[in-house]
């Protein structure tokens, strides 16, 4: 499997003051998809379902994108949506307020055909600073996009460079036939930003292996078919699970965190907690490499596109495999 992707650095600078929560993930995304709907779509009050113009539009893609025919595909029948084909990694620090003149960095993420639409989201996010985000609408004006450190965007050229996807490679026969032999290896997953995961109908307020596994071979599954080659995956996820359930537990230091976003869709609060800090898996963990890293990048669970699910990873005892090549970033 090779899931393409591009990861975009923005750089703002405030012109007004601009408040913010401690977690910036719903205000940056709730005001995207605001002014994503206005840029990209002629009907502004007209539900995606009912429109004539919904199979070529791109706000219905982004935001939007039903599994119509598909349903059979990994037990879509369950689902009314795929995952979006993008990720907002908000600022890092909990800065509650910022004063004109201030840089605000945060990161985007965008999965298979979606990084053709990057000049929309720069210019979304461009206008976005015209309107004004947080409370007070204070404004900000885009001064550059970054590609791994290199400039493809500034505010003074105002158009956009070319550059080639990022290539995700993770392997679809039977990944534990390609290791030599089964290791009991230790790792640290530590989780940035709030993990929500639904098992068996119920947010898991545990994170058993088998279950970080089951959402990452499904999220990853997805994203490839319905973005990038409408293939579905070769691997089989029975067999990989049955493997990750003997992968245990040893250190378990994940709390649950609570916080509330307010929707304008639905008018009201939603709550959107999740499992933060760090938890120790120790077993036969150098087969589930590829997955581990690939969900790295584009997080795992629940809300990934206001940044939630973000996670790293630390090898404990095994550095030699833990860096394990099946090309996980290929330029």
């Amino acid at each position: 499997m090779r899931l393409t992707y591009k990861k975009f650095t923005l750089e703002v600078e405030v012109k007004d003051l601009i408040s913010m929560p401690p977690y910036k993930g719903s205000t940056i995304r709730g005001g995207f998809g605001n002014v994503f709907k206005r840029v990209t779509c002629p009907f502004k009050n007209r539900e995606c379902r009912d429109c004539m113009l919904i199979s070529g539009c791109i706000y219905a893609y982004i935001f939007e994108t039903s599994p119509k025919d598909d349903f059979t595909i990994m037990n879509m029948s369950k689902y009314e949506k795929i995952p979006h084909p993008f990720v907002i990694e908000p600022p890092e620090e909990k800065t509650l307020t910022y004063h004109s003149g201030e840089k605000i960095t945060f990161n985007l993420i965008l999965v298979g055909r979606a990084v053709d639409y990057i000049p929309y989201f720069v210019y979304t996010f461009g206008e976005l600073g015209n309107i004004g985000i947080g409370r007070g609408r204070g404004k900000y004006e885009l001064k550059r996009v970054l590609q791994n450190d290199k400039e493809i965007y500034s505010a003074e050229e105002k158009t956009i460079k070319a550059t080639d996807p990022e290539v995700l490679e993770i392997p679809e026969a039977d990944i534990f036939l390609q290791c030599e032999e089964a290791n009991d290896d230790s790792i640290r997953l530590i989780a940035n930003t709030p993990i929500r995961i639904v098992y068996r109908r119920r947010l898991a307020s545990r994170l058993e292996f088998h279950i970080l596994i089951r959402n990452l071979l499904r999220r990853i599954g997805l994203l490839y078919y319905f973005h990038c080659e409408k293939i579905p995956p070769k691997w089989d996820p029975r067999s990989i699970i049955r493997e990750a359930e003997k992968v245990n537990i040893v250190k378990d230091n994940l709390r649950w965190f609570d916080w509330e976003r307010y929707s304008q869709r639905q008018k009201s609060k939603m709550k959107m907690g999740g499992l933060i800090g760090d938890i120790v898996y120790e077993g036969n963990i150098r087969p589930f490499i590829p997955l581990l890293r690939a969900g790295e990048i584009l997080h795992v669970g629940k809300g990934t596109s206001f940044g939630l699910g973000k996670y790293t990873l630390e090898s404990l005892n095994a550095e030699r495999w833990f860096h394990f090549d099946h090309t996980y970033n290929k330029y």
